[in-house]
C-alpha cells in the first residue's frame, strides 16, 4: 500500500500520547517501526573531526513541522550522491534530526459492505505506520562541510533543490570555522 500524503497526519505540533513500555499490557504502541535512515554521518569524518572543513552550511527549519523518516532519507541520499558528483570526496554531511515520533493510522474500509466490517471511530488509536521527526523553528536539520568557496556554491544549489522533498520551509546559515594548523 502506498504512503498517505503528509496532510493526512496531524498538522498540529503537539506530540500525542504514544506510550511504549517493556510490559506489553501497559504499552499502547505494540510495535515500533524501524527507522529508514541508514547513515547519519557521511563523507570525510576524520577530516571534519580534525577541523579541515572551514565552511559549514547548516540547513535549518523556519517553522514547526513533522518530517517523516522517508523524507529525511531521501534528502540524505540526494545530498550524498550529488556532493560526490559535484564536489568530489572532500565533503562532510551530517543528519542532525532523528525520527522519534510514531505515526499512527486508523484504517477505514471502503466499498460495498464495508459499513458492517469496521468500527468507525470506536477505539480509534490506530496502527503504527511510520516515524517522523518533530522539528522546531531554527533547528538544524543537516550540516554540510566543504573546503573551498566553489564547493560552497554547488552545495547551496543542492539545498535550493531539496525544498520539495521537505515538509517545512528551510533556511541556510554559513559558519566559517578556523582552519586547523
Amino acid at each position: 500500500m502506498a504512503l498517505r500524503k503528509g496532510s493526512a497526519y496531524s498538522k498540529r505540533y503537539a506530540r500525542p500520547y504514544t506510550r511504549v513500555s517493556k510490559k506489553r499490557t501497559k504499552s499502547y504502541i505494540k510495535t515500533v517501526p524501524n527507522s529508514r535512515i541508514v547513515k547519519f554521518k557521511m563523507g570525510d569524518l576524520k577530516g571534519f573531526a580534525a577541523g579541515e572543513y572551514p565552511i559549514q552550511i547548516h540547513v535549518t527549519s523556519k517553522e514547526n513541522c513533522q518530517v517523516r523518516d522517508n523524507s529525511i532519507e531521501a534528502v540524505r541520499q540526494f545530498f550524498n550522491r550529488f556532493l560526490q558528483i559535484k564536489v568530489g570526496k572532500e565533503f562532510y554531511l551530517e543528519v542532525k534530526i532523528y525520527p522519534h515520533h510514531i505515526l499512527r493510522e486508523n484504517k477505514m474500509l471502503t466499498g460495498a459492505g464495508a459499513d458492517r466490517m469496521q468500527t468507525g471511530m470506536s477505539r480509534a488509536f490506530g496502527k503504527t505506520m511510520g516515524r517522523a521527526a518533530l522539528v522546531k523553528p531554527n533547528q538544524t536539520l543537516y550540516i554540510i562541510g566543504v573546503k573551498n568557496p566553489k564547493a560552497e556554491v554547488e552545495a547551496r544549489k543542492l539545498i535550493r533543490s531539496i525544498k520539495a522533498r521537505l515538509a517545512c520551509k528551510v533556511a541556510t546559515e554559513t559558519i566559517l570555522a578556523p582552519i586547523a594548523a
